[in-house]
């Protein structure tokens, strides 16, 4: 389980595929404190540490992952948020994450509003019933509120701390980002469906 406050930012150093599955190297400042078989979310996705070396540590995405996810546009040098799981006496400054993305989404604008930064994303309106207006959403694993909600986008507002802290200071339009829907109204809104 996450929050979605990002911790560090770590860099793509190596790709491997193997089959159907490509394994990352990433360096960062906490590859080293971490440990083997740890979760550690990376923009948002739950991946599993396999092996850690000098600064660096490797995960591997199976196909499911990859197919709804943005990491098979990871490239070298790509920048990639962070975030180690929630320890359970530790603070819930975020949300509740799990690191189970539902989708991607595409960045149609960004405004910077003298010191924030504005972002207006689309997505797939078969989920349009999973967001709500000032809800909560991760994009690339950071928690963030919504507004401007619509059947097919959403805006998010970016603070300066955030911006200097994430990789969404290197985002551009077009980019594909990873969602993960706020998982209490996951549970609601399946139960609403079976009562039908």
């Amino acid at each position: 389980m996450f929050t979605g406050i990002i911790e560090k930012i770590g860099i793509v150093t190596d790709i491997i595929s193997s089959n159907n599955n490509i394994s990352f190297w990433i360096k960062s400042p906490i590859s080293e404190e971490l440990s083997i078989d740890q979760s550690v979310a990376h923009n948002g996705v739950c991946l599993t540490v396999e092996e850690i070396i000098e600064g660096k540590h490797r995960v591997t995405a199976i196909q499911e992952t990859l197919n709804k996810t943005n990491l098979k546009q990871w490239k070298k040098n790509s920048f990639i948020n962070l975030e180690r799981c929630l320890p359970m006496n530790g603070r819930l400054d975020g949300h509740l994450v799990q690191g189970h993305i539902d989708s991607v989404a595409i960045c149609l604008e960004i405004a910077e509003k003298q010191g924030s930064w504005e972002y207006t994303f689309e997505f797939d309106p078969k989920f349009a019933s999973l967001i709500i207006e000032k809800g909560s959403i991760t994009v690339n694993g950071i928690s963030l509120t919504l507004f401007e909600v619509t059947k097919h986008s959403f805006r998010v507002a970016i603070i300066p701390y955030t911006y200097e802290h994430t990789n969404m200071q290197h985002l551009i339009r077009g980019d594909e980002v990873n969602i993960e829907f706020d998982m209490i109204g996951k549970y609601i809104n399946r139960m609403m469906e079976l009562r039908k």
